[in-house]
């Protein structure tokens, strides 16, 4: 890479240096790995949502030439704990999910049994030679109606389907309610989604026995949860385990846990004395990696005639499929903790209920329960103002907070670090050329075409930190090491997989450092070399890992201003330190640079008294609060009439995630984002149908957008700091998926508006849209007085 200047990184559009590596194939991922004597693992999966297990033969699979054997659940239950859910709450019911499953299988997918044999084709042979005596029973799909009393058991020893309730109540609800001249209600769903990360999982596992030490290669987004969970489930000490994250094909949450799969290759490569691979096929990624979204909720608005929004009330119907992942019960309560967004609402009321269906599990996927709420009250807030006859940019103004009123507290007993969403609105605005949308869409409507406006204002909650709130710490770590040779090691407790802080790490300390980007090297993804760390998930990475290492080039600078002083005959406190260069004030000629003082510090000939040798310092980061990004999109969209097919005209993105490391990546991270939320507004659904057999298990029966879908975008950004760390810095990562959904849905339903079409559940799929554009036509024309027929 070429290198910018040695100092002044830090807001410019670098391209990432990890590019060249993956565009040229040079990177590994874990089906990459060649281990001396490998074994390769295929996991047989149950074709019943529910049913009992009556018998498992196994013979004819281990007799197959190549297989080294087959495990079931009976062989190796015992020796793998269950799967850890770190979510805490007071009723939680949790089922106890072994590796393998035991008498009964309870979801289409559910592991049976394990073979271990010399090449993957061999593997997945086995696999049909085993027998499987099963005896179906009934199962249950539907949340809503897993709630019924006759429903079927997903779990028949817990008496119930509800695995929780949690009630987030706060203000004069019932009072604020009788206030309002209007009351907006909607039953909203938002579906259930599939991530469908073009890697899927997969790991490689490798004993040393000499050593009793284990090495997992694995792709995660968190090696070091991995490493801090994995102990309670294969006996191995924490200090006896090595976790890798090689390169990662996509994450987008659904790698923020510890599957079953990761714990019986790591027990059977200590079982077999052989290092054990298994990787995940398509279909298994679909049925068998977490789903997300998936909650049905009855929302209502108070409002009084101006538009003052008052209070909001839901109940929302969690569908958390047949287990529970690390983070399953407490990826919906952030829906409650976010419902009341941008707005100062006086009271909320959010009841849930977690429900158990015979279903993949749900957990974290991009946005992780805040999209949900996003959507809801932007909607909402569209309804209100069109039932109202309100301007619904008018409205939203009206009840934004001003930027004076920060820190904001909101009724759901959040602390909004600071905003300033006036002016993120106007400059969407502004780069929407808002007038003439609107003199577009009149002209358009005057054509009998269907054209709508949408847009959304948003806040998420991100930078997720402080350990009060998060179940294994929320704390962040950094080491930076200035080598004898002055070149720089940054190694970050964090694990980016796509996001390229390998460049905005090497921008943050290479910026204050005041050294070339090209002599620094940042190391991720090992706990070998980044002994701690809490990972990447919910936006966290660049505003608590880049503020670790931040905080460790001010130590290492501190301390090299003793050495720099000593060698130069001044305290300390007298010498200046810019672009990588000491000096004594006043004499910069005479300035020492890294390698001169690298150089003194590891020969160590040289050093003051009680100076400890070497140049390499590291942080902990716990902040005080989380950070607040927010935004507005604009979205104009046309729905053809003859057959419900979706345009987008025009996307307009302006996003405030505080100042910017490297804009080209805020960037990449927002389209990225847009076009997960263009896939769940228009295309994607994961579907099982009654009996709970999965109908969406390949790329072939999973819409998703492809290239030709996605619109030019228009993205611009305001710049608001976060008092909650050193960098102002706020998070992007999920913000795309946040603001873009309601947008993308307030414009169609905007162009469907004078057809009396007032709301159509996601995804809006071009038949959904038609079906709704005829029958709305054809009401139409019964109302019609036959004088003008």
């Amino acid at each position: 890479m070429k290198s910018a200047k040695s100092n002044g990184y830090i807001g410019q559009a670098i391209k990432r240096v990890e590019d060249p590596r993956l565009m040229q194939g040079r990177a590994t991922f874990v089906d990459d790995l060649r281990l001396p004597g490998m074994l390769h693992a295929a996991v047989l999966r149950s074709p019943h949502a529910h049913a009992t297990i009556l018998g498992l033969k196994t013979e004819a699979a281990k007799a197959l030439p190549g297989v080294t054997d087959v495990f079931t659940g009976a062989e190796i239950n015992q020796a793998c704990g269950l799967v850890p859910c770190s979510a805490s709450m007071p009723d939680l019911k949790a089922p106890k999910h072994t590796v393998l499953a035991g008498d009964r299988v309870y979801f289409v997918g559910h592991p049976v049994a394990i073979v271990v044999a010399a090449s993957p084709s061999i593997a997945r042979d086995a696999l049909d030679l085993i027998e499987v005596d099963y005896d179906p029973l009934p199962a249950v799909a539907n949340p809503e109606k897993a709630l019924e009393k006759e429903s079927p058991l997903t779990h028949p020893d817990h008496g119930t389907n509800v695995a929780f309730t949690w009630l987030l109540a706060n203000g004069d609800v019932d009072g604020l309610f009788a206030q309002a001249d209007r009351v907006i209600k909607q039953r909203i769903v938002h579906q259930r989604l599939t991530p469908m990360a073009i890697e899927p999982r997969g790991c490689v596992a490798s004993f040393h026995a000499g050593e009793g030490s284990l090495t997992l290669w694995t792709s995660t987004q968190i090696p070091h949860l991995v490493r801090t969970l994995l102990p309670g489930m294969i006996g191995v000490a924490e200090n006896k385990l090595r976790i890798v994250t090689p390169e990662v094909g996509g994450g987008f949450g659904s790698k923020l846990n510890l599957y079953v799969e990761e714990a019986m290759c790591s027990h059977l490569a200590m079982r077999l004395g052989a290092p054990v691979k298994w990787i995940e096929g398509r279909r298994e990624n679909a049925m068998a990696t977490i789903h997300g979204r998936d909650q049905i909720g009855e929302y209502e608005l108070a409002v009084k005639n101006d538009g003052t929004v008052l209070a909001i009330k839901a109940r929302t119907i969690a569908d958390l499929g047949s287990y529970l992942q690390l983070l399953t019960p407490t990826i919906p309560t952030l829906t409650g903790l976010m419902i009341s967004g941008c707005y100062k609402l006086k009271a909320v009321r959010f009841e849930l209920t977690g429900v158990y269906t015979n279903k993949m599990a749900t957990d974290a996927y991009r946005g992780a329960g805040r999209p949900e709420a996003t959507y809801a009250l932007e909607r909402l807030m569209d309804l209100a103002a069109a039932e109202l006859g309100l301007d619904p940019v008018k409205m939203r103004l009206k009840n934004f907070p001003k930027p004076g009123e920060f820190p904001f507290h909101t009724v759901t007993g959040l602390a909004y670090d600071s905003g300033n969403y006036q002016r993120a609105l106007k400059k969407a605005q502004d780069l929407a050329s808002w007038d003439a949308l609107l003199e577009q869409r009149d002209a358009a409507r005057q054509a009998g075409r269907l054209f709508g406006i949408g847009l959304s204002t948003y806040v998420e909650i991100c930078g997720l930190g402080p350990s009060k709130i998060m179940a294994a710490g929320g704390w962040e770590w950094g080491c930076v090491r200035i080598e004898i040779s002055g070149k720089v090691t940054a190694i970050t407790g964090t694990t980016p997989h796509g996001q390229g802080q390998e460049t905005s790490f090497a921008q943050i300390v290479g910026d204050r450092l005041g050294v070339p980007m090209d002599d620094i090297v940042v190391l991720r993804g090992d706990t070998a070399s980044a002994h701690f760390g809490r990972d990447t998930y919910g936006s966290r990475a660049t505003v608590l890992g880049g503020t670790a290492l931040l905080m460790s080039v001010d130590k290492i600078i501190a301390k090299a201003k003793i050495l720099a002083g000593a060698l130069l005959g001044a305290s300390a406190k007298k010498i200046d330190f810019r672009g990588g260069k000491f000096w004594v004030k006043g004499k910069p000629k005479n300035a020492l640079d890294w390698k001169r003082l690298a150089q003194e510090a590891y020969v160590a000939k040289n050093l003051p008294a009680n100076f400890e040798p070497g140049l390499e310092a590291s942080s902990f980061f716990e902040p005080k609060n989380c950070t607040y990004p927010f935004g507005t999109h604009i979205v104009a969209a046309e729905v053809e009439r003859e057959t419900g097919d979706v345009t987008i005209v025009k996307y307009v993105a302006v996003d405030d995630c505080g100042p910017q490391v490297n804009p080209l990546l805020v960037e990449g991270q927002l389209q990225g984002g847009i076009a997960h939320s263009l896939g769940q507004v228009l295309f994607e659904r994961t579907v099982y149908d009654g009996d709970g057999q999965l109908l969406t298990g390949e790329f072939t029966d999973y819409s998703m957008p492809r290239a030709r879908d996605i619109p030019e975008y228009v993205i611009g950004s305001t710049v608001t700091p976060s008092p909650s760390n050193p960098l102002g810095i706020k998070g992007v990562g999920e913000a795309g998926t946040i603001g873009a959904n309601p947008a993308i849905a307030n414009a169609v339903m905007d162009a469907l508006a004078p057809l009396g079409i007032r709301h159509v559940d996601l995804p809006l799929l071009p038949e959904k849209l038609w079906r709704a554009i005829e029958e709305k036509t054809a009401e139409l024309r019964k109302k019609k007085p036959r004088s003008q027929s």
